[in-house]
Protein backbone atom coordinates (compact mmCIF):
# COMPACT_ATOMS: atom_id res chain seq x y z
CA UNK A 1 0.00 0.00 0.00
CA UNK A 2 1.61 3.24 -0.97
CA UNK A 3 0.03 6.50 0.37
CA UNK A 4 0.29 10.28 -0.64
CA UNK A 5 -0.62 12.44 2.09
CA UNK A 6 -1.07 16.00 0.85
CA UNK A 7 -0.71 18.73 3.98
CA UNK A 8 0.45 22.38 3.57
CA UNK A 9 1.46 22.43 7.03
CA UNK A 10 3.30 19.75 8.75
CA UNK A 11 5.57 19.64 11.91
CA UNK A 12 7.61 21.96 12.88
CA UNK A 13 5.58 24.18 11.08
CA UNK A 14 3.70 26.07 13.79
CA UNK A 15 -0.48 25.56 13.49
CA UNK A 16 -3.35 23.47 14.66
CA UNK A 17 -3.13 21.76 11.05
CA UNK A 18 0.37 20.78 11.52
CA UNK A 19 0.20 19.08 15.08
CA UNK A 20 -2.94 17.13 13.24
CA UNK A 21 -1.02 15.66 10.79
CA UNK A 22 1.67 15.18 12.61
CA UNK A 23 -0.19 13.04 15.17
CA UNK A 24 -2.26 10.73 12.68
CA UNK A 25 0.81 10.13 9.89
CA UNK A 26 2.84 8.35 12.65
CA UNK A 27 -0.62 6.56 13.66
CA UNK A 28 -0.80 5.83 10.14
CA UNK A 29 2.46 4.38 9.50
CA UNK A 30 1.71 2.44 13.38
CA UNK A 31 -2.04 1.29 11.72
CA UNK A 32 -0.03 0.41 8.02
CA UNK A 33 0.25 -3.25 6.77
CA UNK A 34 4.03 -4.45 6.36
CA UNK A 35 5.56 -3.62 3.36
CA UNK A 36 3.06 0.20 3.16
CA UNK A 37 4.77 3.16 2.47
CA UNK A 38 3.88 6.80 3.31
CA UNK A 39 4.65 9.73 1.07
CA UNK A 40 4.03 13.20 2.96
CA UNK A 41 4.12 16.11 0.50
CA UNK A 42 4.33 19.63 2.33
CA UNK A 43 6.24 22.50 2.61
CA UNK A 44 9.07 24.26 4.46
CA UNK A 45 8.24 25.93 7.47
CA UNK A 46 5.95 29.33 6.85
CA UNK A 47 2.89 29.54 8.88
CA UNK A 48 4.35 32.82 10.59
CA UNK A 49 7.03 34.94 8.74
CA UNK A 50 8.12 36.15 12.48
CA UNK A 51 8.94 32.60 13.31
CA UNK A 52 10.43 30.11 10.98
CA UNK A 53 12.02 26.78 12.72
CA UNK A 54 14.74 24.85 10.01
CA UNK A 55 13.75 21.71 8.74
CA UNK A 56 15.16 19.51 5.92
CA UNK A 57 13.92 19.52 2.72
CA UNK A 58 13.86 15.76 2.83
CA UNK A 59 13.42 13.22 5.85
CA UNK A 60 13.00 9.72 6.50
CA UNK A 61 11.13 8.56 9.29
CA UNK A 62 10.81 4.64 9.61
CA UNK A 63 8.29 4.17 6.92
CA UNK A 64 7.69 8.06 6.48
CA UNK A 65 8.78 9.69 3.94
CA UNK A 66 8.88 13.46 3.86
CA UNK A 67 9.36 15.54 1.73
CA UNK A 68 9.11 19.95 2.08
CA UNK A 69 8.76 22.08 -0.95
CA UNK A 70 10.57 25.18 -0.60
CA UNK A 71 8.20 28.35 -1.04
CA UNK A 72 8.57 32.15 -1.96
CA UNK A 73 8.81 34.55 0.85
CA UNK A 74 5.54 36.28 1.90
CA UNK A 75 3.88 38.91 4.58
CA UNK A 76 1.32 36.08 5.37
CA UNK A 77 -1.66 38.31 3.63
CA UNK A 78 -4.12 36.97 1.21
CA UNK A 79 -1.77 37.41 -1.74
CA UNK A 80 0.87 36.03 -0.41
CA UNK A 81 -0.94 33.07 0.87
CA UNK A 82 -2.25 32.51 -2.31
CA UNK A 83 1.20 32.42 -4.48
CA UNK A 84 2.63 30.41 -2.02
CA UNK A 85 -0.19 28.21 -2.24
CA UNK A 86 0.32 27.91 -6.46
CA UNK A 87 3.72 26.99 -6.19
CA UNK A 88 2.95 24.21 -3.43
CA UNK A 89 0.27 22.65 -5.95
CA UNK A 90 2.79 23.39 -8.97
CA UNK A 91 5.40 20.95 -7.68
CA UNK A 92 3.22 18.83 -6.17
CA UNK A 93 1.74 18.05 -9.44
CA UNK A 94 5.28 17.74 -11.03
CA UNK A 95 6.39 15.65 -8.28
CA UNK A 96 3.61 13.29 -8.30
CA UNK A 97 3.16 13.32 -12.09
CA UNK A 98 5.19 9.78 -13.13
CA UNK A 99 4.93 7.77 -9.29
CA UNK A 100 2.14 5.46 -8.82
CA UNK A 101 0.27 5.38 -5.79
CA UNK A 102 -2.54 3.08 -4.00
CA UNK A 103 -4.18 6.24 -1.81
CA UNK A 104 -4.19 10.12 -1.66
CA UNK A 105 -5.33 11.36 1.67
CA UNK A 106 -5.75 15.57 1.53
CA UNK A 107 -6.44 17.76 4.82
CA UNK A 108 -7.65 21.46 4.59
CA UNK A 109 -8.54 24.10 5.80
CA UNK A 110 -8.84 26.64 2.93
CA UNK A 111 -9.87 24.22 0.86
CA UNK A 112 -7.23 24.70 -1.91
CA UNK A 113 -4.93 21.61 -0.40
CA UNK A 114 -8.12 19.52 -0.78
CA UNK A 115 -8.83 20.58 -4.26
CA UNK A 116 -5.44 19.67 -4.87
CA UNK A 117 -5.77 16.29 -3.25
CA UNK A 118 -9.37 15.79 -5.87
CA UNK A 119 -6.91 16.30 -8.78
CA UNK A 120 -4.24 14.54 -7.85
CA UNK A 121 -6.71 11.29 -7.38
CA UNK A 122 -9.01 12.40 -10.18
CA UNK A 123 -5.86 12.12 -12.43
CA UNK A 124 -4.57 8.62 -11.08
CA UNK A 125 -8.23 7.05 -10.71
CA UNK A 126 -7.27 6.72 -6.97
CA UNK A 127 -9.93 6.92 -3.91
CA UNK A 128 -8.92 10.15 -2.24
CA UNK A 129 -10.01 10.66 1.74
CA UNK A 130 -10.56 14.26 2.81
CA UNK A 131 -9.84 15.71 5.85
CA UNK A 132 -12.05 19.06 6.16
CA UNK A 133 -10.97 21.49 9.10
CA UNK A 134 -13.20 24.63 7.95
CA UNK A 135 -15.71 25.77 5.77
CA UNK A 136 -13.85 28.02 3.07
CA UNK A 137 -17.17 29.00 1.16
CA UNK A 138 -18.69 30.01 3.52
CA UNK A 139 -16.09 31.70 5.86
CA UNK A 140 -14.87 33.62 2.37
CA UNK A 141 -18.71 34.41 1.91
CA UNK A 142 -19.16 35.94 5.61
CA UNK A 143 -16.05 38.01 5.60
CA UNK A 144 -15.62 39.38 1.94
CA UNK A 145 -17.54 42.79 0.53
CA UNK A 146 -20.98 41.80 -1.18
CA UNK A 147 -19.30 42.62 -4.53
CA UNK A 148 -16.70 40.44 -3.91
CA UNK A 149 -18.69 37.60 -2.59
CA UNK A 150 -21.24 37.85 -4.90
CA UNK A 151 -18.56 37.40 -8.11
CA UNK A 152 -16.42 34.73 -5.64
CA UNK A 153 -19.33 32.51 -3.97
CA UNK A 154 -19.90 30.63 -7.19
CA UNK A 155 -16.51 29.72 -7.89
CA UNK A 156 -16.30 28.82 -4.50
CA UNK A 157 -19.60 26.77 -4.68
CA UNK A 158 -18.59 25.15 -7.55
CA UNK A 159 -15.22 24.48 -6.21
CA UNK A 160 -16.05 22.72 -3.16
CA UNK A 161 -18.68 20.71 -4.94
CA UNK A 162 -16.51 19.51 -7.25
CA UNK A 163 -13.81 18.37 -4.41
CA UNK A 164 -16.04 16.71 -2.10
CA UNK A 165 -18.07 14.65 -4.73
CA UNK A 166 -14.02 13.58 -5.35
CA UNK A 167 -13.87 11.76 -2.37
CA UNK A 168 -14.60 8.58 -1.42
CA UNK A 169 -14.86 9.60 2.33
CA UNK A 170 -14.63 13.31 4.06
CA UNK A 171 -13.94 13.85 7.53
CA UNK A 172 -14.78 16.62 9.12
CA UNK A 173 -13.54 17.91 12.65
CA UNK A 174 -16.59 20.02 13.89
CA UNK A 175 -20.21 18.48 14.13
CA UNK A 176 -21.14 21.86 13.88
CA UNK A 177 -20.63 21.56 9.61
CA UNK A 178 -23.01 18.23 9.59
CA UNK A 179 -25.89 20.63 8.47
CA UNK A 180 -23.75 22.42 5.79
CA UNK A 181 -22.37 19.10 4.23
CA UNK A 182 -25.08 16.90 4.40
CA UNK A 183 -27.61 19.27 2.82
CA UNK A 184 -25.36 19.83 0.09
CA UNK A 185 -23.90 16.70 -0.46
CA UNK A 186 -27.16 14.23 0.86
CA UNK A 187 -24.55 11.00 -0.36
CA UNK A 188 -21.63 11.94 0.97
CA UNK A 189 -19.89 9.85 3.06
CA UNK A 190 -18.67 11.84 6.54
CA UNK A 191 -16.86 10.95 9.25
CA UNK A 192 -16.51 13.07 12.51
CA UNK A 193 -12.73 12.35 13.74
CA UNK A 194 -12.40 15.51 15.59
CA UNK A 195 -9.06 17.51 17.22
CA UNK A 196 -7.69 16.33 20.15
CA UNK A 197 -5.53 16.80 23.15
CA UNK A 198 -1.99 16.34 23.01
CA UNK A 199 0.06 14.25 25.64
CA UNK A 200 2.47 17.98 26.55
CA UNK A 201 -0.85 19.57 27.51
CA UNK A 202 -1.73 16.58 29.27
CA UNK A 203 1.30 16.45 31.65
CA UNK A 204 1.30 20.33 31.99
CA UNK A 205 -1.84 20.42 33.95
CA UNK A 206 -0.09 19.90 37.09
CA UNK A 207 1.88 23.04 37.09
CA UNK A 208 -0.63 25.05 38.67
CA UNK A 209 0.24 29.11 39.42
CA UNK A 210 0.58 30.24 42.42
CA UNK A 211 -1.84 33.58 42.65
CA UNK A 212 -2.08 35.97 45.32
CA UNK A 213 -6.03 37.49 45.37
CA UNK A 214 -4.45 40.92 45.03
CA UNK A 215 -2.56 40.66 41.96
CA UNK A 216 -4.16 40.96 38.48
CA UNK A 217 -5.94 38.00 36.46
CA UNK A 218 -2.95 36.99 34.26
CA UNK A 219 -4.97 36.15 30.97
CA UNK A 220 -3.56 34.51 28.01
CA UNK A 221 -4.58 34.40 24.46
CA UNK A 222 -2.28 31.88 22.20
CA UNK A 223 -2.74 31.32 18.42
CA UNK A 224 -3.60 33.05 15.41
CA UNK A 225 -4.15 36.90 15.18
CA UNK A 226 -6.32 36.85 12.10
CA UNK A 227 -9.69 38.17 11.09
CA UNK A 228 -11.68 34.85 12.30
CA UNK A 229 -10.33 35.62 15.87
CA UNK A 230 -10.99 39.27 15.59
CA UNK A 231 -9.23 40.26 18.66
CA UNK A 232 -8.73 43.92 17.66
CA UNK A 233 -13.10 44.00 18.39
CA UNK A 234 -13.17 42.52 22.01
CA UNK A 235 -9.52 43.08 23.38
CA UNK A 236 -8.56 46.81 23.73
CA UNK A 237 -12.41 47.48 25.32
CA UNK A 238 -12.31 44.66 27.53
CA UNK A 239 -8.53 45.71 28.66
CA UNK A 240 -9.98 48.83 29.26
CA UNK A 241 -12.71 48.24 31.70
CA UNK A 242 -10.68 45.56 33.38
CA UNK A 243 -8.15 47.73 34.08
CA UNK A 244 -5.82 47.01 37.24
CA UNK A 245 -7.94 43.43 37.48
CA UNK A 246 -6.37 41.70 34.60
CA UNK A 247 -3.44 42.09 32.82
CA UNK A 248 -3.60 40.31 29.32
CA UNK A 249 -0.90 38.80 26.91
CA UNK A 250 -1.44 37.82 23.31
CA UNK A 251 1.20 35.61 21.65
CA UNK A 252 1.17 34.81 18.12
CA UNK A 253 1.05 36.66 14.71
CA UNK A 254 -1.36 36.91 12.10
CA UNK A 255 -2.95 39.05 8.96
CA UNK A 256 -4.68 41.50 11.54
CA UNK A 257 -1.92 41.31 14.34
CA UNK A 258 -0.90 45.11 13.42
CA UNK A 259 -4.68 46.17 13.73
CA UNK A 260 -4.60 45.28 17.02
CA UNK A 261 -1.40 46.37 18.46
CA UNK A 262 -2.65 50.11 16.93
CA UNK A 263 -5.86 49.04 18.97
CA UNK A 264 -4.15 48.72 22.47
CA UNK A 265 -1.83 51.29 21.71
CA UNK A 266 -1.26 53.03 25.42
CA UNK A 267 -3.02 50.18 27.52
CA UNK A 268 -0.56 48.98 29.85
CA UNK A 269 -2.41 45.83 30.90
CA UNK A 270 -1.85 44.78 27.25
CA UNK A 271 1.34 42.94 25.95
CA UNK A 272 1.95 41.09 22.14
CA UNK A 273 4.13 38.67 22.12
CA UNK A 274 6.08 36.71 18.63
CA UNK A 275 5.20 33.42 18.12
CA UNK A 276 7.13 30.98 19.92
CA UNK A 277 7.66 27.13 20.03
CA UNK A 278 5.69 24.73 21.80
CA UNK A 279 8.52 24.56 24.77
CA UNK A 280 8.68 27.82 25.39
CA UNK A 281 4.56 28.27 24.82
CA UNK A 282 4.02 26.12 27.79
CA UNK A 283 5.77 28.68 30.18
CA UNK A 284 3.41 31.11 29.15
CA UNK A 285 0.30 28.43 30.13
CA UNK A 286 1.91 28.15 33.62
CA UNK A 287 2.17 31.19 34.41
CA UNK A 288 -1.40 32.24 33.34
CA UNK A 289 -4.47 32.22 35.40
CA UNK A 290 -6.92 31.99 32.42
CA UNK A 291 -7.03 31.44 28.86
CA UNK A 292 -8.85 33.36 26.81
CA UNK A 293 -10.38 32.60 22.95
CA UNK A 294 -12.09 34.56 20.84
CA UNK A 295 -13.96 34.36 17.42
CA UNK A 296 -15.58 36.70 14.98
CA UNK A 297 -19.41 37.14 15.31
CA UNK A 298 -19.74 35.63 11.65
CA UNK A 299 -21.86 33.10 10.70
CA UNK A 300 -19.85 31.04 9.68
CA UNK A 301 -18.18 30.90 13.21
CA UNK A 302 -20.93 29.27 14.57
CA UNK A 303 -19.81 26.49 13.18
CA UNK A 304 -16.43 25.68 13.44
CA UNK A 305 -15.03 24.11 16.71
CA UNK A 306 -11.42 25.70 17.70
CA UNK A 307 -8.94 23.63 17.84
CA UNK A 308 -7.52 25.65 20.48
CA UNK A 309 -10.23 24.68 22.64
CA UNK A 310 -8.91 20.96 23.24
CA UNK A 311 -5.45 22.64 24.18
CA UNK A 312 -6.54 24.83 26.46
CA UNK A 313 -9.20 22.37 28.14
CA UNK A 314 -6.63 19.78 28.91
CA UNK A 315 -4.47 22.16 30.91
CA UNK A 316 -7.43 22.32 33.36
CA UNK A 317 -6.81 26.03 33.68
CA UNK A 318 -10.27 28.60 33.36
CA UNK A 319 -11.26 29.10 30.02
CA UNK A 320 -12.61 32.25 28.82
CA UNK A 321 -14.29 31.82 25.45
CA UNK A 322 -16.11 34.38 23.26
CA UNK A 323 -17.68 32.21 20.87
CA UNK A 324 -20.97 31.59 19.65
CA UNK A 325 -22.96 28.58 17.85
CA UNK A 326 -21.64 24.79 17.97
CA UNK A 327 -18.52 25.68 20.05
CA UNK A 328 -20.02 27.60 22.79
CA UNK A 329 -22.29 24.36 23.08
CA UNK A 330 -19.20 22.18 23.23
CA UNK A 331 -18.05 24.38 26.09
CA UNK A 332 -20.70 24.14 28.04
CA UNK A 333 -21.54 20.72 27.79
CA UNK A 334 -17.98 19.05 27.52
CA UNK A 335 -15.46 21.67 29.37
CA UNK A 336 -15.84 22.16 33.31
CA UNK A 337 -14.92 25.25 34.77
CA UNK A 338 -14.92 27.24 31.26
CA UNK A 339 -17.43 30.19 30.47
CA UNK A 340 -18.90 31.43 26.86
CA UNK A 341 -20.04 35.25 25.96
CA UNK A 342 -20.93 36.22 22.66
CA UNK A 343 -18.40 37.23 20.10
CA UNK A 344 -17.37 40.93 20.81
CA UNK A 345 -19.42 41.50 23.98
CA UNK A 346 -17.60 42.88 26.37
CA UNK A 347 -20.12 43.55 29.33
CA UNK A 348 -20.82 39.31 28.77
CA UNK A 349 -17.56 39.07 28.86
CA UNK A 350 -16.62 40.29 32.27
CA UNK A 351 -19.62 38.30 33.55
CA UNK A 352 -18.62 35.49 32.29
CA UNK A 353 -14.60 36.41 33.50
CA UNK A 354 -16.66 36.77 37.32
CA UNK A 355 -18.18 33.60 36.87
CA UNK A 356 -14.93 31.64 36.49
CA UNK A 357 -13.08 29.82 39.49
CA UNK A 358 -9.59 31.09 39.35
CA UNK A 359 -8.37 27.70 40.29
CA UNK A 360 -6.66 25.21 37.92
CA UNK A 361 -8.08 21.57 38.57
CA UNK A 362 -7.79 18.70 35.76
CA UNK A 363 -10.04 17.89 32.73
CA UNK A 364 -9.89 13.99 33.70
CA UNK A 365 -12.53 12.90 31.66
CA UNK A 366 -12.26 15.25 28.86
CA UNK A 367 -8.99 14.09 28.52
CA UNK A 368 -9.73 10.77 27.94
CA UNK A 369 -12.18 11.37 25.56
CA UNK A 370 -10.17 13.70 23.62
CA UNK A 371 -6.83 12.04 23.34
CA UNK A 372 -4.91 12.91 20.34
CA UNK A 373 -3.43 9.85 19.89
CA UNK A 374 -6.42 7.96 20.43
CA UNK A 375 -8.30 9.82 17.64
CA UNK A 376 -5.89 9.40 15.08
CA UNK A 377 -5.41 6.02 15.41
CA UNK A 378 -8.99 5.43 15.09
CA UNK A 379 -8.90 8.04 11.79
CA UNK A 380 -5.59 5.96 10.33
CA UNK A 381 -7.55 2.82 10.84
CA UNK A 382 -10.45 4.24 8.76
CA UNK A 383 -8.08 5.87 5.74
CA UNK A 384 -6.35 2.66 5.30
CA UNK A 385 -9.87 0.60 5.00
CA UNK A 386 -10.70 3.01 2.52
CA UNK A 387 -8.92 1.07 0.62
CA UNK A 388 -8.59 -2.55 1.89
CA UNK A 389 -12.73 -2.69 1.88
Amino acid sequence: MRLLVLTFYFPPDLSAGSFRIGALVHALRDKASPGSSIEVLTTTPNRYASFSKPAAPRESLAGIEVIRLRLPRHSGDIRGQSCAFFSYARQVLRYVARRDYDLVFATSSRLMTAALGARVARSKDLPLYLDIRDIFADTMHDLMSARISWLLDPLLSHLESWTVRSAVKTNLVSQGFKDYFEARYPTGNFSWFTNGVDDEFIRLNTMARKRSPAEPIEILCAGNIGAGQALNEIVPELARQLGVRARFTIVGDGGRRSVLETAVRGLSNVELRSPVSRDRLMEYYSSADVLFLHLGGHRAFEKVLPSKLFEYAALGKPILAGVGGYAAEFVREKIPNAAVFPPGDVTRAISALNSLSLVDSPRTEFVRNYHRKTISLAMADDIWGLKTG
